[in-house]
């Protein structure tokens, strides 16, 4: 017979003021800001979405204006293979057959295969191509770089994307790349092009020694460049990530070295050093070095970093926060300050890859980051035609365009687009159109790319019992991660208790373990169950194997050896 157990937990959840709860819960003052149900509120289904995209987008066959959004790039840089190309945007004139078909970015192809395979879609067997073997030819090897760029050559890098002399777009791709390696370990040369990244960043991280206030770094040269694009010392942060990764994949403890070097120049910082994608992988390894290595970086800071807007060089660059004529339009990340406030998708989605996973191992931020995630999933809609109203659209009558599976670039407070500047906030629009003047299309303000990321959300997200209580999924982007069980994060965003059924593996009988709390909130569960969820609370279940045996080590609780908390106090 299933058990169903009714576990009242209100008592334990309360955070900030039940003396009983294992660990107190640490604000994001950014956060703090945004309604803890933000309104008009509507969660849509990102995975149903990512799965749509990837059918629809990478269809050779298509077609519609523009359509197909994919071509075949033959030109065989740095690899002997065809290569698919994926516009940026749509009708982007840089693109398709145009510049040899040479041109295109590594943040579109690697972003979608990444998300693809996030929510189970296999790329390297779809229709008779391996996409994710393609992405080899970003190794930039034929100029010496040895790492994945955003471009396969510098031959078409002064037509955008920022190839070889704007750091962010240098480091990013390798992100990318080692995120897809987790999902595809057995994938030819993958190891052999990880290694040599990390040996690059390693390198590269030594020759620095603790100053990282440079535009870019010459990979080829070996040497830290600065030209008109204003030092990105987060860059350590993006440096730091993928040496971590390597030594988990390699174990090779000169990375963890150079992991910790990187990171120890990136806490450095005497301001808030964020300029594009790469803080919010900092605070996430704050926290993953703190419980694993037993280091003391000041997350806070880091997530305050991430928030705040408080950035110089990328003036007011940070997480938005705001109603805009009835829209809570909180949680997007971009500029806070650019138009009254200009929030990017891709951003948003990349941001939940490192932030989500972070509260595994320091659950002091469940409130905080289920609350700004809870913001994130409802204003993200709003970047797509289809859910955004009309009025608020630049070019609603071009929608058709998107097959439902595109979104705009961004989402800005005042459009700053000629002939846009009476559309009340929030503005759904993008920059295509700036990029190639007078040549790109209306229609290149939808962004390929951007919505190309939708599967991270996509594998995070999924819907409860409950109507604005989120399962976040904290393993689905926790790559290069030990063994662990599911883990999951929820946030009652209501001011009174709600009843949160949570479903198990069948077959097994399993224990619900809180790390919020410390404590097993359900034992013995074989199906479902069902707990009470105080408000404005959070909660990260672990489900764990009934009867495992439970083990302490220095702050770690362990389930027949593997960590299901990194801040446990024993139990009596």
């Amino acid at each position: 017979m299933n058990s169903i157990l009714k576990i009242t937990v209100s008592c334990l959840l309360v955070f900030n003021l039940n003396a009983n709860a294992q660990v107190k819960q640490q604000s994001i003052p950014r956060v703090d800001q945004m309604p803890n149900y933000p309104k008009p509120f509507q969660i849509i289904d990102y995975n149903k979405l990512a799965k749509d995209f990837d059918k629809t987008v990478y269809d050779f066959n298509a077609k519609g204006k523009f359509w197909p959004m994919v071509w075949i790039d033959k030109s065989h840089k740095n690899y002997p293979q065809d290569v698919v190309g994926l516009y940026t945007a749509v009708g982007d004139v840089r693109q398709g057959a145009n510049n040899k078909g040479m041109f295109h970015e590594a943040l579109g192809t690697m972003g979608a295969t990444l998300g693809a395979s996030l929510v189970g879609i296999d790329k390297t067997k779809q229709q008779n191509r391996n996409y994710v073997g393609m992405l080899k030819n970003y190794f930039n090897k034929d100029t010496g770089w040895d790492i994945m760029m955003n471009n396969t050559c510098p031959e078409v890098a002064l037509l955008g994307g920022g190839y070889g002399r704007d750091w962010w777009y240098d480091v990013y791709p390798n992100l990318l790349f080692y995120a897809v390696y987790d999902q595809y370990p057995k994938e030819p040369e993958f190891d052999k092009i990880a290694k040599r990244i990390a040996e690059k960043f390693f390198k590269a991280d030594s020759i620095l020694n603790g100053n990282y206030n440079y535009s870019f770094f010459d990979y080829a040269k070996m040497k830290p460049m600065t030209n008109n694009i204003c030092a990105q010392p987060d860059a350590a942060a993006g440096h730091a990530w993928v040496l971590y990764a390597a030594y988990k994949k390699f174990g090779d403890k000169k990375y963890l070295k150079g992991a910790v070097s990187a990171m120890n120049a990136f806490e450095a910082q005497p301001i808030n050093p964020t300029y594009e994608l790469l803080m919010p992988f900092g605070a996430y390894l704050a926290a993953r070095l703190n419980a694993e290595e037993g280091k003391k970086y000041d997350t806070n800071k880091m997530l305050a970093w991430s928030f705040d807007g408080t950035a110089i060089c990328r003036e007011g660059w940070g997480v938005l926060v705001g109603n805009w004529n009835g829209f809570d339009i909180s949680g997007t990340v971009g500029s806070t300050v650019d138009h009254g406030g200009y929030g990017f998708l891709m951003n948003t989605y990349d941001a939940a890859w490192p932030l989500v996973p972070m509260v595994r191992y320091d659950q002091s931020y469940a409130h905080a980051i289920g609350k700004w995630m809870l913001n994130a999933a409802n204003a993200a809609r709003f970047f797509y035609p289809q859910y955004m109203p009309d009025e608020h659209e630049t070019i609603p009558e071009l929608a058709e365009v998107t097959k439902g599976v595109i979104a705009y670039e961004g989402i800005i407070k005042k459009s700053n687009l000629t002939g846009y500047d009476h559309i009340q906030a929030p503005v759904a629009q993008g920059d295509g159109p700036l990029w190639v003047l007078g040549e790109n299309p209306r229609e290149s303000q939808f962004s390929i790319y951007g919505s190309g990321h939708v599967g991270i959300f996509g594998s995070i997200i999924r819907k409860t019992n409950v109507e604005g209580i989120l399962q976040l999924n904290l393993l689905a982007t926790d790559f290069f991660r030990d063994k662990a069980y599911p883990s999951y994060l929820y946030y009652n965003p209501f001011d009174g208790e709600k009843t949160v059924i949570i479903k198990t593996p069948k077959g097994k009988k399993v224990d619900l373990y809180d790390t919020v709390s410390g404590k097993f909130v359900a034992r013995n569960v074989s199906t479902s169950s069902q707990i009470k969820l105080s408000g404005e609370n959070a909660a990260v279940i672990v489900i764990v194997p009934s009867k495992a045996k439970i083990t302490y080590q220095d702050n770690k609780m362990f389930a027949n050896g593997i960590v299901i908390d990194y801040h446990a106090k024993l139990q009596k």
